[in-house]
């Protein structure tokens, strides 16, 4: 199992947001699209396109206009991977019978393994979960010990 590039992507625009949301504002205090990219190195076509599935999916709240932008839609640690990546992959199945209301398995009517791939599924999902989007904007601890010996 493997996240696409896309919901790797996403997960690190939405990382940027939540540390723009703390002290680390840029000037105009306002953020788009173009400044996330620029911020985090995706590609701008790539980051138009993630911010309008994020924003479609509740993440993000957007303002049209002079002095518009985007935001955040929650305060990031109420924003979980699992969120992230359902925005993104749709929802979080190991395999597609793990689905409500997907029949397309050939072996479905005698399989024995499908219910087990329910609690397979859970504990992945709630793995994803736990992880929130304040903890993955956060830095990492080598870097906060870095700052403070400055001080």
């Amino acid at each position: 199992m493997r996240l696409s590039n896309l919901a790797d992507y996403a997960v690190v625009l939405m990382s940027a947001a939540a540390r723009h949301c703390g002290a680390a504002r840029l000037a105009d205090g306002r953020l788009n699209a173009t400044k996330l990219a620029e911020k985090t190195g995706v590609p701008l076509p790539t980051a138009k396109k993630l911010v309008s599935r994020l924003t479609a999916a509740g993440l993000f709240e957007s303002t049209r206009g002079i002095g518009g932008g985007i935001r955040l839609a929650r305060p990031p640690a109420s924003i979980s991977l699992a969120d992230i990546v359902e925005a993104v992959e749709g929802p979080l199945a190991i395999t597609s019978c793990t689905i409500d209301g997907n029949h397309d398995c050939l072996l479905e009517t005698g399989c024995t393994v499908k219910p087990h791939w329910g609690v397979v599924n859970r504990t992945i999902r709630q793995a994803l979960d736990d992880v929130t989007l304040a903890s993955l904007s956060d830095l990492p601890v080598a870097a906060k010990l870095k700052m403070m010996e400055k001080a």
